[in-house]
């Protein structure tokens, strides 16, 4: 490829830069220029896009497009979000990593530990528990599915009907029906419009209180903008929710006099849920581009009508 026309834009580790550098060579510049086809960024300046006036294709280095679409010089052109086996994996490990350790109450274990006790806490076995996954795309799929096979009872809320086997399917316009009926709330939702806030005081009062864990868990390993922060903070003050686990924020990294940081019962990551071998997505760019060059398709194209 030419020189200098693929750019590395925005928040890109120097592990990510060298990797590119070592597939790419002398294609990958950081510079904007005239000769810059395809940009690989994540979280990139405003206006840094309406700069290239031969772009071709902008690739997202992650599932998430919101760090792009706030750009309101945006170019037309096909805006692609990283879809890969290894994020994936990784996503659906993270999930049911915290679903069990608040099935099994491991925090309680790690207090108990501390002060040198021995004692079994009683606890529900997964089948007496409701997952309720609100997003079922290629993650939240894959999440649901090994959930299930875990024996928890999952459903899934979605923007349009689809069938998905073994999951209970409720569509927008039943989203208290599916609120009601949850016991541990995961989002994996892109940052829209529709989502931004979502998770406030308002949606934590209609998740099922009396359940199996003495009251309902909240999962965010979608985007920080969809939570308000404060209103989760009083949910775990007052008991409302019996525990949290959260990989986003509305501000990352989390400040340091976030109340968050404080609760037994909260369960801290630094957006690391679906953190991706870097390779994977060197993979990845290159294979997309390979479809340019050929004449195909690009996958994973967002509906920026949509948000994803």
């Amino acid at each position: 490829m030419k020189t200098g026309s693929i750019l590395l834009a925005g928040a890109i580790s120097d592990a990510e830069r060298d990797l590119f550098t070592r597939e790419f060579g002398d294609a990958i510049t950081t510079t904007p220029s005239e000769d810059v086809r395809f940009a690989v960024v994540w979280k990139p300046k405003l206006g840094l896009m309406a700069q290239l006036p031969k772009l071709e294709a902008i690739f997202s280095l992650g599932a998430g497009v919101d760090h792009v679409l706030r750009d309101p010089d945006l170019p037309d052109v096909p805006l692609v979000r990283f879809v890969d086996p290894d994020l994936t994996g990784r996503m659906m490990e993270w999930v049911m990593l915290q679903c069990l350790m608040h099935l099994r109450r491991q925090r309680d274990y790690d207090t108990q530990q501390r002060d040198h006790i021995w004692e079994q806490l009683p606890m529900p076995t997964a089948r007496e528990v409701t997952v309720g996954i609100m997003g079922l795309g290629t993650l939240g799929e894959a999440c649901a599915q090994a959930l299930r096979a875990l024996q928890f009872n999952v459903r899934g809320l979605v923007r349009s009907a689809k069938e998905v086997d073994g999951i209970d399917i409720f569509t927008i316009d039943r989203e208290d029906k599916f609120l009601a009926g949850t016991d541990m709330l995961v989002n994996l939702l892109p940052l829209t419009d529709d989502t931004r806030g979502m998770i406030d005081a308002s949606l934590i009062s209609k998740l099922r209180a009396e359940g199996p864990l003495g009251g309902p868990i909240i999962i965010n390993a979608g985007r920080g903008g969809s939570q308000v922060e404060a209103d989760i903070a009083d949910a775990l003050r007052s008991g409302t929710v019996a525990g949290v686990s959260l990989d986003v924020f509305e501000i990352e990294p989390l400040p340091a006099d976030s109340p968050l940081w404080d609760f037994d019962n909260a369960i801290l990551t630094p957006h690391m849920a679906a953190a991706t071998d870097p390779s994977a997505l060197v993979a990845h760019v290159k294979r997309q581009i390979g479809r340019v060059e050929r004449g195909e398709v690009l996958e994973h194209v967002v509906d920026r009508s949509r948000g994803y």
